[in-house]
């Protein structure tokens, strides 16, 4: 039996304003908050940064819908980025839908009684694309 190679599955929960990562890796398969990005105009660079710093092979992008799951101008918009980022960094990038990710996450943070800000929920939310890919999709991961 060979030693399966490990590597990074990196998620971004891309918002206009900020984007939060969480990083995970395919063997281990616990999702954790990396940071939150605030400059839109640097996204680019800044994954592709986090991509070398990290050794990510897979990216997961939180998919906005809207209440009847149909596209939304923040989908466009998130497809957009994505298709950008694919391009730039040539790495694989799954969507996945991010339903009540960021409400989840402000909950959680609201439930600890501790002071927190805006970026802390994107990279929870982030973590929680991840956590959701990781068990839906697990097959991406064997390599």
């Amino acid at each position: 039996m060979t030693a399966q190679a490990v590597y990074t599955v990196m998620a971004l929960d891309i918002g206009e304003q900020r984007t939060g990562v969480a990083l995970a890796n395919n063997v281990v398969r616990i999702a954790s908050p990396l940071q939150t990005l605030s400059e839109p105009s640097q996204l680019t660079e800044d994954v592709k940064r986090l991509v070398n710093k990290h050794d990510v092979k897979t990216m997961v992008v939180g998919l906005p819908r809207g209440l009847q799951g149909q596209d939304t101008p923040q989908t466009v918009y998130v497809r957009h980025i994505a298709t950008q980022l694919e391009k730039e960094i040539a790495i694989p990038v799954h969507f996945i839908d991010e339903a009540a990710t960021s409400v989840k996450a402000e909950t959680e943070l609201q439930a600890r009684k501790k002071p927190y800000a805006k970026e802390d929920v994107d990279m929870l939310a982030a973590t929680y694309i991840l956590e959701d890919f990781l068990r839906e999709h697990p097959e991406e991961l064997d390599v």
